[in-house]
C-alpha cells in the first residue's frame, strides 16, 4: 500500500471546459448551479525574450541554457577579480604612503634630501 494520493481525474463541465475533479466549482444546494470563484494571481510570468531571440536566431537550446546559467556566474566572478583588484591597489598605495612617511621621519636628513631628489626627478620627468 503506497502514500501516493489518488490521481486526479478530469471532467467536462456543463459549459464545455474541462477541470480537474480536486478544483471543481462549488455547487449551490438550492439551485443546483455551479457557484463561479473568480480567482486573480497577480504574478507576472517569466521574461523569456532573450531566449525567444537566441533560439529564433538559430542557437541551439543547449547554448541558451548555458548563457542563462553562467551568465550570473561569469557576472559573480567579474565581480570579484575587481573587488580584489582594488584592494590590491589600496594596498599598494597604502605601503607606498607608509614607506615614504617612514623614510622622510626615520632617515634624518639623507631621507629628507633623497625624499626632495626623488619628488624633483619627477618633476623633471613631467616636464619633458
Amino acid at each position: 500500500m503506497s502514500n501516493l494520493p489518488e490521481p486526479l481525474r478530469v471532467v467536462q463541465l456543463p459549459d464545455g471546459t474541462y477541470a480537474y475533479t480536486d478544483h471543481l466549482p462549488a455547487v449551490q444546494p438550492s439551485l443546483g448551479v455551479p457557484h463561479v470563484v473568480h480567482q486573480h494571481i497577480h504574478q507576472a510570468p517569466p521574461d523569456r525574450t532573450v531566449q525567444r531571440l537566441a533560439l529564433g536566431s538559430g542557437v541551439g537550446a543547449g547554448a541558451v541554457a548555458a548563457g542563462v546559467y553562467f551568465g550570473p556566474l561569469l557576472v559573480g566572478a567579474l565581480t570579484a577579480i575587481a573587488a580584489n583588484l582594488a584592494l590590491l591597489a589600496f594596498l599598494a598605495v597604502a605601503l607606498a604612503w607608509g614607506v615614504v612617511t617612514v623614510v622622510k621621519s626615520a632617515g634624518g636628513p639623507e631621507g629628507q634630501q633623497a625624499a626632495k631628489a626623488i619628488g624633483k626627478a619627477r618633476r623633471g620627468r613631467k616636464g619633458k
